[in-house]
C-alpha cells in the first residue's frame, strides 16, 4: 500500500487507446520521468488498482495514472472507479483527463477520428456509485472548458484523423457491443459516440471537486452505421494508433494550466439533506 503521502496535480485515466503501451515510458519523451510504479492506495472499498506516478511538461506536472480505468479483476467496474477516485482524492488531484476507444453513432464519424466530447447521456445501470455524502453535483456543464481546450489543441497539432471539438457520449454498461436497434435509438437521442466509461467517472470527479475532460478515439463503427465493423480494424487500431494517441495525451498533460478560473468548483454545492436542517423550517 502507498503508506507514505503521495501527491499529484493531475489524474490520468488510461483506457483502451493507450492500453497496449507501456505508458508513458514507451513514448521516450525527454520531459517525462516515471517516479514510481505500482502504487496501491487503501480505500473504504479495498485497495486501488496499481497506479503510476510520473512528471511531464515544463514546468513539470505530477501525474497519477491508472491503466484501463483502474479496473480490478473480480471487482465491479463501479467499485473499481470508487477506489480509483478515492486514491485521486488522497493524492490531492484537482484535474482529471480520461481517454478511451469508442464506437461511432454519428454517421459522419470515421475510424481514427478523435472526439473531445462536451456532454453525455447515461444509459448505464451503474447506480449509487459515489465517494461521500454531502454534495449536490450540478451536471449542466460536465466537461471542464479549460481541460477541453487543452485536449483539442493538442489533438489538432498531431491528428490521427479528424478532430471534433464537441460531441455527446452515450454511456452503456458493456461488456458486449450494442445492437443495431440500440445504436439507432442513441442516434435519435442526439448521441455521437458510444462507450462504457465516462459515467460514473464524470460524477465522481464532480463529487470530489475536480475538473474532468476526456478524449476519445473512434475505433469501430456502431452497428448499423456506415458498414459492419471488422475485428481486424479494431485490432489494428488497438496497436498502431496507441503511440500517436499517447503522444497527444502526454502533450496535453504537460500543458494543463492551474491558474485559470474554469468555474467547475462552483458546480458542486452542499446538500440540503442533512441532519442539521431537520426542523429548521418555522411552523
Amino acid at each position: 500500500m502507498a503508506e507514505k503521502k503521495v501527491q499529484a496535480d493531475i489524474g490520468f485515466i488510461g483506457g483502451s487507446g493507450t492500453y497496449s503501451l507501456n505508458f508513458p515510458e514507451a513514448l521516450k519523451d525527454p520531459k517525462t520521468e516515471v517516479l514510481e510504479r505500482d502504487l496501491v492506495f487503501s480505500t473504504p472499498w479495498g485497495p486501488s488498482a496499481p497506479l503510476t506516478l510520473f512528471i511531464t511538461g515544463d514546468p513539470p506536472r505530477r501525474i497519477l495514472a491508472a491503466k484501463m480505468h483502474g479496473r480490478i479483476p473480480g471487482v465491479s467496474w463501479g467499485e473499481s472507479s470508487q477506489r480509483l477516485f478515492h486514491a485521486f482524492m488522497q493524492a490531492g488531484v484537482k484535474k482529471i483527463i480520461a481517454e478511451g476507444g469508442v464506437g461511432s453513432v454519428n454517421h459522419l464519424l470515421d475510424l481514427k477520428d478523435i472526439v473531445v466530447v462536451t456532454d453525455y447521456i447515461d444509459f448505464s445501470m451503474r447506480r449509487d456509485v459515489g465517494l461521500m455524502e454531502g454534495y449536490l453535483s450540478i451536471m449542466r456543464r460536465p466537461i471542464c472548458p479549460s481541460l477541453h481546450r487543452v485536449l483539442v489543441e493538442a489533438a489538432k497539432e498531431a491528428p490521427l484523423g479528424r478532430v471534433f471539438d464537441r460531441g455527446v457520449y452515450l454511456v452503456t454498461d458493456g461488456r458486449h457491443f450494442e445492437s443495431a436497434a440500440e445504436v439507432n435509438l442513441f442516434r435519435q437521442w442526439g448521441s455521437d459516440v458510444v462507450g462504457q466509461t465516462l459515467c460514473p467517472e464524470v460524477y465522481l470527479a464532480r463529487e470530489m471537486g475536480a475538473c474532468y475532460a476526456g478524449i476519445y478515439l473512434v475505433v469501430n463503427y456502431g452497428e448499423g452505421v456506415v458498414k459492419p465493423w471488422e475485428h481486424r480494424d479494431l485490432k489494428d487500431l488497438f496497436f498502431t494508433a496507441a503511440p500517436p494517441f499517447g503522444r497527444i495525451i502526454l502533450k496535453a498533460l504537460g500543458r494543463i494550466p492551474f491558474n485559470d478560473d474554469c468555474g467547475c468548483k462552483e458546480l458542486r454545492k452542499p446538500t440540503l439533506l442533512c441532519p442539521d436542517n431537520i426542523g429548521r423550517h418555522p411552523v
